[in-house]
């Protein structure tokens, strides 16, 4: 892991200058972060269980159960910009009146976390290219499911977080009749509220408008100091 970790430190600074070339810009500082939210609120990335108390969280980037088996999150928190909260705000109290609600997996990741995928994994499927940068680097997308209020369990779906195969697929056809409904009522919610799918993993969503917000490189730690 310390290997991973130290070969994902360099690639970092390779595939930033490659993203300034492309047009995109890394804000890798707390002083840039501020600097961009006095310019604009809606930079404000807003941690959601704050904004959100009834939400329920498994960030599985903080645990070994991920897709490369490592924490690569000192903590296990979830971040996102404030129009994306306000979104997930209203999604939590419609799908709250079926006795549903969110779990989330993962909101805001730091670009250097994201080259540190490519480094292990090396597919840019399931997993950003650096030098263009995801969506979760720009606080953007949401990595997520639903759980029954009554029971307090994760409904079932078609595939596991983070599994990569055609089962994690939006139009996969497998599974059962349950799992394929439960993934439908997710993504009626999210897209009915200013979400787009991400037509290879049923757990992924994209803000609409994503663009407008910078590619951050800023640990969670940092951000509420």
């Amino acid at each position: 892991m310390q290997r991973l970790i130290l070969f994902s430190l360099l690639l970092t600074n390779s595939f930033a200058l490659r993203a300034q070339s492309c047009g995109l810009k890394v804000v890798n500082s707390i002083e840039g972060y501020r600097q961009k939210l006095a310019e604009n609120p809606e930079n404000e990335l807003v941690e959601i269980i704050k904004a959100i108390p009834s939400v329920k969280l498994d960030i599985k980037y903080a645990t070994k159960d991920n897709l490369i088996k490592q924490r690569v999150y000192k903590q296990a928190r979830a971040f996102a910009r404030k129009p994306v909260v306000e979104a997930l705000q209203k999604i939590q109290a419609e799908l709250n009146t079926q006795g549903l609600g969110l779990k989330i997996f993962d909101g805001y990741r730091p670009y250097s976390v994201t080259c540190l995928f490519y480094a292990a994994i090396r597919d840019t499927t399931f997993v950003a290219a650096p030098w263009r940068g995801s969506r979760h680097n720009r606080g953007c997308a949401i990595d997520l499911t639903l759980v029954d209020l009554k029971t307090g369990k994760t409904l079932p779906m078609p595939s596991g977080y983070d599994e990569t195969t055609e089962r994690s697929f939006h139009d996969y056809q497998g599974g059962t009749e349950e799992e394929r409904k439960n993934r439908s009522i997710l993504r009626e919610a999210m897209t009915k509220n200013g979400f787009a799918i991400y037509k290879w993993e049923w757990w992924h969503y994209d803000f609409i408008g994503f663009e407008r917000f910078d590619i951050t490189d800023i640990p969670f730690e940092e951000l509420t100091k």
